[in-house]
């Protein structure tokens, strides 16, 4: 069993919650990552591991997805697409997904996280170990802010810690190989969470059934608005660009200043403007002489009531949580 050898799953039909308002405008694996998109820089990773095959789960906005992927050839990939409604989780997904699988096992990988794991260092440890799961897992420095995997010293993973746990523990970096076995049981189409449910209840019934892959993998977690931007810059400055690329179909006018601000599609900047550390969503008309620091801008026609409050005549400007 080797990386080429088995399918990927990429989970990308999230609703990005704790990015919106912006992902009132794209899914979140839709958004331009350094002038890439987060779904394709994915997809660029999967075959330069060696995998040929990728199932892409689908359920908020679409169509902002499959137009950037379509049947995969750019990506030297054959790709097809699990439909969900409603979405059904971490685990709930993959059982819908299953007849679309060749392998057994495959990867599971989630569609807003970027990584460079050794994906034939995991299928290895996965066939080694007898695994029905394994979990990349790195050293969780972050346990205020994230919840831990607890590994016993032969690599079995035997729980789970919540946000603010100062037991030491792992962070699982949302690369997984699993066994088609272990969704099997649950009910196409309704929900179900892997990491909260079938996994702990797997560990209880089987230990050992859960397994560690131990690696120090670079990892870039998208979730609010600031580790986007973060990670747009961090990848922008590896590629050696002096600052964030603006996307298709954009103007802007005399005079305006952008720093270390995301411009996505058919945005106009007016003249004078000036952008410091902004995400500009698609569809947006900034006015002349407008100033922004941290915020996200995003059509008010995509938006909801709650975002009322932060109204600028045809656009919401969100501060960054």
């Amino acid at each position: 069993m080797t990386s080429s050898s088995l399918s990927a799953l990429v989970l990308t039909a999230g609703l990005g919650t704790r990015l919106r308002p912006l992902t009132q405008v794209r899914a979140k694996p839709a958004a331009p990552v350094a002038g890439v998109p987060l779904v394709g820089r994915i997809m660029r990773w999967l075959h330069s591991q060696g995998v040929r095959e990728a199932v892409l789960n689908l359920h908020h906005l679409p169509d902002t997805i499959t137009r950037l992927v379509g049947d995969g050839a750019e990506y030297g990939l054959r790709v097809r697409y699990s439909w969900e409604d409603p979405v059904l989780g971490s685990a709930g997904g993959p059982r819908r997904a299953l007849p679309l699988l060749a392998s057994n096992p495959f990867f599971i990988v989630n569609g807003d996280t970027l990584t460079d794991v050794d994906l034939e260092g995991l299928a290895r440890a996965h066939r080694e170990h007898g695994a029905r799961v394994t979990m990349t897992l790195v050293p969780n420095r972050e346990p205020e802010r994230y919840g831990g995997v607890l590994v016993d010293a032969q690599c079995r993973v035997t729980g789970f810690t919540r946000r603010g746990d100062t037991r030491p523990s792992w962070h699982f970096v949302g690369v997984q190989a699993a066994a088609h076995d272990v969704f099997e049981g649950l009910e196409d189409g309704a929900p179900a969470e892997s990491v909260s449910g079938v996994y702990r209840s797997l560990i209880e019934a089987e230990p050992g059934s859960v397994r560690a892959f131990l690696t120090e993998a670079a990892f870039y977690d998208i979730g609010t608005a600031g580790d986007y931007l973060r990670t747009s810059l961090a990848f922008a400055s590896a590629e050696g660009l002096p600052d964030l690329p603006v996307g298709t179909r954009v103007r802007i006018g005399p005079g305006s200043r952008l720093h270390h601000t995301a411009v996505w599609d058919d945005v106009v900047i007016g003249p004078g403007c000036v952008l410091d550390g902004c995400v500009v969503g698609d569809g947006v008309a900034v006015p002349a002489g407008a100033a922004f620091t941290g915020c996200m801008l995003v059509p008010a026609t995509a938006c909801g009531e709650e975002f009322r409050p932060y109204l600028r005549g045809d656009f919401v400007a969100v501060p960054f949580p």
